[in-house]
Formats: structure tokens, C-alpha cells, sequence
């Protein structure tokens, strides 16, 4: 398998695993069959959409490829058809949602290397592609986006991103770069949830912006 098969099938494996994310938080909040399968899509290909038109690649994959529209919707059948076993997944949400996570961070940063573009560019558009579908759903679903809070969300796909670009810059481009920069991404994601890792506050700050509001 060249290395072109092997992002594209991590696209294409983040987008099914984004898709169940998506399809859950979806059926949690009671939508009916076309809301969880367009919260579901959104979720999957939203990122990958954004990234994809920042990097000139027109038309979007998740738009032209039928592949990715059928993993989301293969996604949301699943979650449908077989939503009592994905519940009994210790919060389903955030447990697909961090592989998804890692998955696109990988193939949105190798991407952007494809089309020649730079380390940071290539950094920054793989946390993009990583997490612009969770936004994407948080907001559709009238939820406080992941990001904007104190969670290593955003950090993580940053992480796994750069461990990407580090190794396609330092030459190392074996089989296993890509699963273990996204098993980096995943670890650092699934260990913040356990452990409570949170990134900073200004409590004193904010609550003396409180005290001097009208």
C-alpha cells in the first residue's frame, strides 16, 4: 500500500469514527433520522472540508468523493441500528471523537505536506482538519465547542500533528509514523479525560471582571 492509500484510508477511518461521534450526540439530543445523519456528516467532513479549501485542493474530498459521504452515513446506521451496545461505551462521545481526533490530525498535516506547503501551515491545518467537525457539531447541537474550553482537545490534535511533521521532516517515513503519531494524539486526548488534565484559567482576573461590570 503506497502512501497515498495509507492517509487516505486514515481519512477515510477518521471520517467513520467522527461520523459515530457525531451520530451519537445527535440521537442523545433526540433528533430524528435526518438530523443524525447530517450532524453526522457534518462532524466527519466539516474539518477536512475546511482544510481542504485552505490548501487549494477544489473541490473538497469530502464533497467530490462519494466515499467519505457513505462512511458517514454507514456511521449513522450503526449508531442507529445498534445504539444500545455503542452506549454501553464509557462516554461513546468522547471516546470515538478522540480517535477521530488522531486519525485527522495525521492526514490533514500529511496532506498539507502533499501539496507542498510548510511545517507550521501543515501543523495548524492538520488540528484544523482535527477539530473543525466537533465545532461544527457542538454549535449545531447548541453546545459549548470542546475547544473553548479547558480540555486538551485542540492540544492534542496540535501534538499529534506536530509528531507527524517532525517525522516526514526528519525523513522517517516507515509504515508506523502515522499510527504512532496518531496513538500519541489519542493517548494524550483519552489521558486528559482520565487523569483531569486541564489547561489553565485566570480565575482572579475574570472574577474581577465580574465585579467591575455595571
Amino acid at each position: 500500500m503506497n502512501s497515498h492509500a495509507v492517509y487516505t484510508f486514515f481519512d477515510l477511518v477518521g471520517t467513520f469514527t467522527f461520523a459515530i461521534s457525531g451520530a451519537v450526540a445527535a440521537r442523545q439530543r433526540r433528533l430524528d433520522l435526518f438530523g443524525i445523519a447530517a450532524v453526522a456528516f457534518m462532524v466527519a467532513c466539516g474539518g477536512g472540508i475546511v482544510r481542504d479549501v485552505c490548501i487549494g485542493a477544489i473541490p473538497p474530498a469530502g464533497l467530490s468523493n462519494w466515499r467519505y459521504l457513505a462512511s458517514s452515513l454507514a456511521a449513522a446506521a450503526v449508531t442507529i441500528l445498534a445504539y444500545p451496545q455503542v452506549r454501553r461505551l464509557r462516554q461513546p462521545v468522547l471516546f470515538f471523537d478522540a480517535i477521530g481526533l488522531g486519525l485527522f490530525a495525521v492526514a490533514g498535516a500529511q496532506k498539507a505536506l502533499v501539496y507542498s506547503h510548510n511545517a507550521e501551515l501543515a501543523i495548524l491545518l492538520g488540528t484544523v482538519s482535527a477539530v473543525g467537525g466537533g465545532v461544527m457539531r457542538d454549535v449545531m447541537l447548541s453546545r459549548v465547542p470542546a475547544i473553548l474550553e479547558r480540555e486538551i482537545y485542540a492540544s492534542a490534535a496540535l501534538f499529534g500533528a506536530g509528531v507527524q511533521v517532525g517525522f516526514s521532516y526528519a525523513g522517517w517515513t516507515d509504515w508506523w509514523t502515522p499510527w504512532f503519531a496518531t496513538l500519541a494524539c489519542v493517548m494524550v486526548r483519552l489521558a486528559s479525560m482520565r487523569f483531569g488534565w486541564r489547561l489553565p484559567i485566570f480565575q482572579g482576573r475574570r472574577a474581577a471582571d465580574r465585579h467591575d461590570m455595571p
